[in-house]
């Protein structure tokens, strides 16, 4: 069995180090996670580069395809492995994860949100693997996310003890 830092190397991801310059810069004063006792709650992120390049701005259903979707919210979730590295120093430490919340900025009418979120779902898969991978979620369509983003995401995760 490999673990899932381990994965991480096999996969070719490159997890973004969040601890310089701190999380949450052009967003104002936020906390980037809260830890009670072996649940990690992690503060909205969203398809950036630690310089603010954003994947995709737009909307779905109006200027963005599914396909480019997937890819932000597969970057997102990216992201949230940098987080629980600066929360908790390794992957190894994730005991499974609980919840994804997804946020999608979309026209009225578009209704593939479950496709777009499959890209947070199965890079999570990838890197814990079948077992600990799988998270509850939810979609929501909203008409504005700050910068224009396409996506961001809420992640619940509970963690090994003593970690």
């Amino acid at each position: 069995m490999h673990t899932p830092e381990e994965r991480v190397l096999a996969l070719g991801l490159t997890i973004p180090d969040y601890s310089d310059p701190p999380y949450g810069g052009r967003y104002g004063k936020v906390k980037p996670f809260h830890r009670v006792g072996n649940l990690l709650l992690i503060s909205g992120i969203t398809p950036e580069d630690r310089e603010g390049n954003r994947l995709h701005p737009g909307r779905f259903g109006d200027d963005l395809t599914v396909e480019q979707g997937y890819e932000a919210a597969r970057m997102t979730a990216v992201n949230v492995l940098g987080l629980i590295r600066l929360a908790v120093g390794s992957l190894n430490a994730v005991a499974a994860m609980g919840r994804n919340l997804c946020f999608l900025r979309t026209t009225d009418d578009f209704e593939d949100l479950h496709l777009v979120s499959d890209g947070v779902s199965q890079l999570f898969i990838d890197v814990f693997g079948p077992e600990f991978g799988p998270a509850g979620r939810a979609s929501i369509g909203v008409s504005s996310l700050s910068r224009r983003n396409c996506f961001e995401l809420w992640t619940e995760l509970e963690l090994k003890p003593g970690s």
